[in-house]
């Protein structure tokens, strides 16, 4: 079963976090988990995973994020890549729940709301486990595209990552119930 918990210290986001084992390092955690923090974004190009973005020389930074660490022991990339989706659709929904946000979209693994971005993610393997980070602006001032953050529409960030990270180990779970009440057919 996926666990989950918010660090309540800030941790500031370079991107070697996204590796396997640092959730456990950081919570104690062993096995899959989902984790959340805040702090700041800065993630230059040679952490950089996304290699579009490494082509784009477009590092990351963020004065402050919310920040989602996931690692599953699983090396199927693909499917750590419909999880990211699924993730990023549960934060569209609970963000839509809150006044000011209707304009919020998905496309692909991103939030927008109108041209500006809310919202980093990125899936990515390794030999142990596939991991998944995601983050959304909390501030969006100082950052080198146009972004908003969850300030602008005055969402509290903590909140706001319990109620993903439930909702995420809720579907996960669901799934799971889903594959064992079928039976197999030729």
């Amino acid at each position: 079963m996926l666990k989950s918990i918010f660090l309540e210290k800030s941790i500031p986001y370079d991107g070697t976090a996204l590796c396997s084992g640092w959730i456990k390092k950081q919570t104690g955690i062993e096995g899959d988990a989902v984790i959340s923090f805040i702090g700041g974004a800065d993630v230059p190009i040679e952490h950089m995973v996304d290699l579009e973005d490494v082509a784009r020389n477009a590092p990351i930074f963020s004065e402050l994020m919310l920040h989602f660490i996931i690692e599953i022991a699983d090396t199927d990339l693909e499917k750590m890549v419909l999880r990211q989706r699924l993730l990023i659709a549960i934060l569209k929904d609970e963000l839509q729940k809150f006044p000011n946000t209707q304009n919020i979209r998905r496309s692909g693994n991103d939030l927008y709301d109108g041209k500006a971005k809310l919202s980093v993610s990125v899936a990515t393997s390794s030999p142990k486990s596939c991991l998944i980070h995601t983050a959304i602006n909390i501030l969006h001032e100082n950052t080198s595209v146009l972004t908003k953050g969850l300030s602008d529409y005055e969402i509290a960030p903590k909140t706001l990552a319990e109620t993903v990270m439930k909702k995420f180990v809720e579907e996960l779970k669901g799934v799971t119930h889903a594959q064992t009440k079928v039976r197999a057919v030729n």
